[in-house]
């Protein structure tokens, strides 16, 4: 076992600065530093890329609507997957799952796509599925994620030290940062400005080695750790760097009108999944988070007079629950439209969906009493080998995390852990 040989201790106020040509750089606190980004790995294949796009949800979807009867492919449809029989060889739905450890009701909502246990006052987050392929992956392309909203809710992304990304809910604004370009001059400001962030290592490299022999063996490697997560920035600067000098992809869509109405969110959903089809289209980006959240107002649907986020706290009263199934079928319906918007995308070895894994979730199986149990899973497209419905214990729920190690492995990486996971998903191949 290999030792490191530990320095002189020193004592270092908090206020301590790397200085270099007249470049000041603060440390954050050091007991308190993690790890931030690994290194990235280019994608090289010919072969049309993987992607991975992320549908939650705030509220859930009523369980009864929505798991079928029977198991495998002869499932008999339920009152939700009725209309979407047509994509059943590109359709998984899972039944008796959720994330171990994950508590809270609507709190639970930030582990969703992190599966981190939470529940306790001192829970802390980490990172979600979709920015660990960005972390390893996402250097192929100009934007290594996308992290959207259809109402400027709560973002389900989170980076390595659980901090919640932001999420844009502007469809004409994706759209301009997507396909508009800057003109020659502005790509030149912002490629400099770009290769000035990137020397600042190099002005305090010597004053950081110098701070590395003042400290301990424990600090000592918790600023190897800061310093190659600015390392690895750097790395990413330099790509960002070669995409500024780069001129946008062109489109024959025009910029999308956003919708202004806040409660009509199948509109919203659409106006972005058609956004999000030509960022997956072009390249553009590969991994892909979309949520909605649980807005208090009533969607502009035939038969629905109560608001959304009332409807799914129904209670099992029947007039609730009569409108609620025509809100939630109406964006199960709209998701399915997003799979076969993809699928009629012509790739160099299929379908834009055969390459795209698209999954629908919420970290709530029961909004009406707030039960993380059982949460609902639906899986499109990525040339999975789908297995229908997959009934697993209602009361002695299965990993769910274990479909997010398939989701990795089914991009590219090889790796059979993610979060609780420690497999992948039992039926999914």
């Amino acid at each position: 076992m290999q030792h490191k040989r530990r320095g002189s201790c020193g004592i270092l106020s908090r206020r301590t600065l790397l200085r270099g040509a007249g470049v000041a750089m603060g440390l954050p606190w050091l007991s308190a530093m993690q790890r931030a980004v690994g290194q990235t790995d280019e994608i090289a294949s010919k072969r049309a890329p993987k992607r991975f796009v992320a549908m939650t949800l705030t509220l859930g979807l009523h369980s009864e609507n929505l798991v079928p009867k029977g198991v495998g492919k002869d499932y008999e449809p339920s009152l939700y997957l009725q209309d979407l029989q047509d994509l059943k060889d590109d359709l998984t739905v899972v039944s008796g799952s959720s994330h171990p450890g994950v508590t809270g009701g609507h709190r639970a909502e930030a582990s969703l796509l992190t599966a981190a246990p939470q529940g306790g006052g001192r829970s802390r987050n980490t990172i979600s599925i979709d920015q660990y392929l960005a972390k390893y992956l996402g250097d192929a392309t100009r934007f290594p994620s996308l992290v959207l909203s259809a109402d400027g809710s709560n973002s389900p992304s989170y980076t390595e030290n659980g901090s919640m990304i932001p999420a844009e809910s502007s469809p004409s604004k994706l759209f301009a940062r997507l396909f508009v370009d800057d003109s020659a001059k502005q790509r030149a400001l912002q490629a400099q400005r770009i290769v000035e962030g990137r020397s600042i290592m190099d002005l305090v490299a010597e004053d950081a080695r110098s701070l590395q022999r003042m400290v301990g063996s424990g600090d000592r490697e918790r600023l190897d750790a800061y310093f190659t997560s600015i390392r690895d920035l750097e790395k990413r600067m330099a790509e960002s760097e070669k995409w500024a000098r780069q001129p946008k992809p062109q489109v024959e869509e025009r910029m999308p009108i956003d919708v202004s109405n806040p409660n009509d969110l199948i509109a919203r959903q659409k106006t972005m999944h058609d956004v999000i089809r030509l960022a997956l289209k072009t390249d553009s980006s590969r991994f892909i988070t979309f949520h909605t959240g649980g807005g208090g107002g009533v969607l502009p649907i035939a038969g629905v007079e109560e608001g959304y986020h009332t409807l799914s706290h129904h209670g099992m009263d029947e007039e609730k629950l009569r409108q609620l199934a025509i809100v939630e079928r109406a964006m199960v319906n709209r998701w399915a439209a997003f799979l076969r918007e993809l699928a009629a995308v012509e790739e160099q070895d299929g379908s834009l969906l055969d390459h795209t894994a698209v999954l629908l979730t919420s970290n709530l199986g029961n909004a009406s009493n707030h039960s993380n149990r059982n949460m609902p899973v639906l899986l499109g497209g990525g040339g999975f080998k789908h297995a229908g419905h997959l009934a697993f214990d209602q009361e002695n729920n299965y990993p769910f995390p274990n479909l997010f190690v398939s989701i990795l492995q089914n991009c590219g990486l090889e790796t059979d852990r993610f979060a609780t996971g420690t497999s992948t998903m039992t039926g999914l191949s």
